[in-house]
């Protein structure tokens, strides 16, 4: 009997949820009710010279391989030139550089040569030298000779034709290390990559050259500085913080090849260069100050990441004594970048060309030292600390792996993830402990796509992002990462990157504008809200800004059909009659941005026209979305 009334009342059930109309997915939105602040510096960039992100990329410098290596490949990208019957050799020079720091040259010795067939070198660039109509490039070269009074000629020529598109002349060497300077400027010449630089000799003569350079216009017309169209896509983000100098960038394989900032301060002629964990020479001419001048430029604020005591190769230093100089190291880098004049490091700031401090909040020790199989992080993260808040109270210090023996006041953490992982994790930080340290995501990207992410990245990319501005109480900071990839054949050592780039033109990856619309509309309190009835694969998150009276909501549809949601903003009767709707959208996760193709996933904007605050909207498929809203 039992049994039968069971199943009678299971199919009255059935029948009556037959009957029932489905509830249709709602988002109800109270405005009045924050449950947290959101973090003003919640959304920032994290920078690390890979895939040519530096030399190559970020770093404006023309002339690849300017200082001569100690390697097989010192001279990969400088050529012999001979004209006619002119005869020479190029070779490396490993005992005459201008410096200490560049004790090698390019020794360049032309046994014939005439002005009609001059010899010298020619240097291809990083996949070409870009050039453009009627604009002004600034060159130097240090060089010395056994000919006094030899002149150098300096050209564009374009590889396809041969033609000349700028040149200079250069006189005036000597028997002694000098630096010289021209500026080559072209006329009504096509846009195009395929050009390299000449530097040729009229004459019989030795000539050594090293430090060869040359620059387009740069950001905001910095001596030695970045590349205009991807400082304009940065600044187009919002971002609100540089993480620096990178993070394996940081460490190196080896201690003697980690980022010795010292080094990398001061003229270039000063800097010695080193290797980079990814395989390549760093030129260092992006140098701590530089790093700092960038934030300047951008006007954020530096997270500066001091070296700690471990290397890739699983090298490190115990604490204790051994430690000691790289916690000084450590101090003196802190004192360079945020020191007034009347410090020793400030002054030295003062004296490359910065007088003013910059402002400098946060420091992290180390780098993803979770992979230090030692154990010893502990004690070193400790014996920093103690140290840089004995001088620098205020600091807040980034701790890089968790820490048994004291709080710190951050955590680094760091996420990698397929898409489906990035869905399913989004609420990652809904769960996290509130009594624990804050939270800086210091890297982070969903991997799907190469060179750079697909819109199925982005999509997780942006599910991923509504949870941090859920919890930006706790998750202070967070940064994608790589922020660069060259997409020349041999550029890249990772996928997935945000912006990619050739030598000529870039272009922002469906994620990269998935970061541009979440850090552009965004308020200063997250409000409460109930997402109803949507069944997977949707996610929002709401913040508002009560001083502007507006109202931001972001909508994932990661879904492959379009999903309608009643929102209703409670609380708000003054809703505005019209909402703002910002959409980033394709036919297919797999869509995509390329240098070929640009534009093929860009955000469009619309307007949807309310009657007040209860609306509904029908939502793309494999769409994100921002609804901006005043009240």
């Amino acid at each position: 009997m039992c049994k039968r009334s069971a199943a009678l009342a299971l199919l009255a059930a059935l029948t009556l949820s037959l009957r029932l109309p489905a509830q249709s997915p709602s988002l109800a939105i109270q405005v009045y009710h924050p449950t947290a602040k959101v973090s003003p510096t919640l959304y920032g960039l994290m920078t690390e010279e890979i895939n040519f992100s530096y030399d190559g990329g970020l770093y404006a410098e023309l002339v690849r391989d300017r200082t001569i290596g100690t390697d097989w490949q010192a001279l990969a990208h400088w050529t012999l030139v001979a004209r006619g019957n002119s005869v020479a050799d190029v070779s490396v020079d490993q005992a005459t550089g201008p410096s200490a720091a560049l004790p090698r040259s390019l020794k360049v010795s032309v046994t014939s040569a005439t002005e009609a067939a001059p010899a010298g070198v020619q240097n291809d660039g990083f996949w070409g030298i870009p050039v453009r109509p009627r604009t002004s490039y600034s060159g130097s070269f240090y060089a010395k000779t056994d000919s006094v009074g030899v002149p150098i000629s300096v050209k564009l020529v374009n590889d396809g034709t041969g033609a000349t598109v700028a040149s200079a002349t250069v006189i005036g060497l000597s028997g002694e290390w000098k630096q010289y300077t021209f500026t080559l400027k072209t006329a009504q010449v096509p846009v195009t990559a395929n050009n390299h630089l000449i530097l040729t000799i009229p004459r019989p003569a030795t000539v050594w050259f090293d430090l060869v350079s040359l620059f387009p216009p740069t950001y905001h017309n910095r001596v030695n500085g970045n590349r205009i169209d991807l400082m304009e896509k940065l600044a187009a983000m919002d971002p609100k913080f540089l993480r620096l100098p990178g993070g394996n960038y940081l460490e190196g394989d080896h201690i003697s090849e980690r980022f010795q900032w010292k080094k990398t301060i001061g003229p270039l002629v000063d800097r010695p260069t080193h290797p980079s964990p990814w395989h390549y020479r760093s030129s260092d001419g992006m140098g701590l100050l530089e790093f700092l001048e960038w934030c300047e430029d951008l006007k954020i604020e530096p997270v500066l990441a001091v070296y700690a005591g471990y290397s890739m190769m699983q090298e490190h230093v115990d604490p204790g004594p051994a430690l000691e100089p790289y916690v000084q190291d450590a101090l003196d880098e802190i004192e360079y970048a945020a020191g007034d004049t009347g410090t020793k490091w400030g002054a030295e700031r003062a004296k490359n060309g910065h007088a003013a401090p910059f402002p400098l909040h946060y420091v992290e020790i180390g780098n993803e030292d979770w992979f230090d199989r030692s154990g010893s992080y502990d004690g070193r993260y400790a014996q920093y600390y103690k140290a840089i808040k004995q001088r620098y109270p205020d600091l807040q210090l980034i701790a890089t792996a968790p820490i048994k023996s004291m709080r710190p006041d951050v955590l680094d953490e760091h996420f990698y993830m397929a898409a489906e992982q990035s869905f399913a994790d989004a609420n990652h930080y809904d769960k996290v402990d509130r009594q624990g340290p804050k939270i800086f995501v210091g890297e982070w990207a969903t991997r799907e796509g190469e060179p750079t992410p697909n819109l199925q990245a982005a999509l997780g990319d942006a599910a991923w992002m509504t949870g941090l501005e859920r919890n930006s109480d706790i998750v202070i900071m967070a940064s994608y990462a790589p922020l660069f990839v060259n997409v020349n054949p041999g550029g890249m050592q990772w996928a997935t990157d945000l912006i990619g780039y050739d030598a000529l033109s870039s272009y922002g990856s469906p994620s990269y504008w998935a970061q541009v619309l979440f850090a552009n509309h965004l308020g200063t309190e997250a409000v409460a809200s109930t997402l109803a009835n949507a069944g997977p694969r949707v996610y929002t998150s709401v913040t508002r800004d009560e001083k502007r009276r507006k109202l931001f909501v972001k909508v994932v549809n990661a879904r492959s059909d379009a999903m309608p949601l009643s929102i209703a903003i409670e609380g708000a009767p003054g809703v505005g009659p019209e909402v703002t709707l910002i959409s980033l959208s394709g036919k297919s996760p797999n869509a995509t941005n390329s240098i070929a193709n640009p534009e093929a996933v860009v955000p469009v904007e619309s307007h949807i026209h309310t009657a007040g605050a209860k609306f509904e909207h029908s939502f793309a498929p494999y769409s994100i979305n921002v609804l901006e809203l005043s009240y």
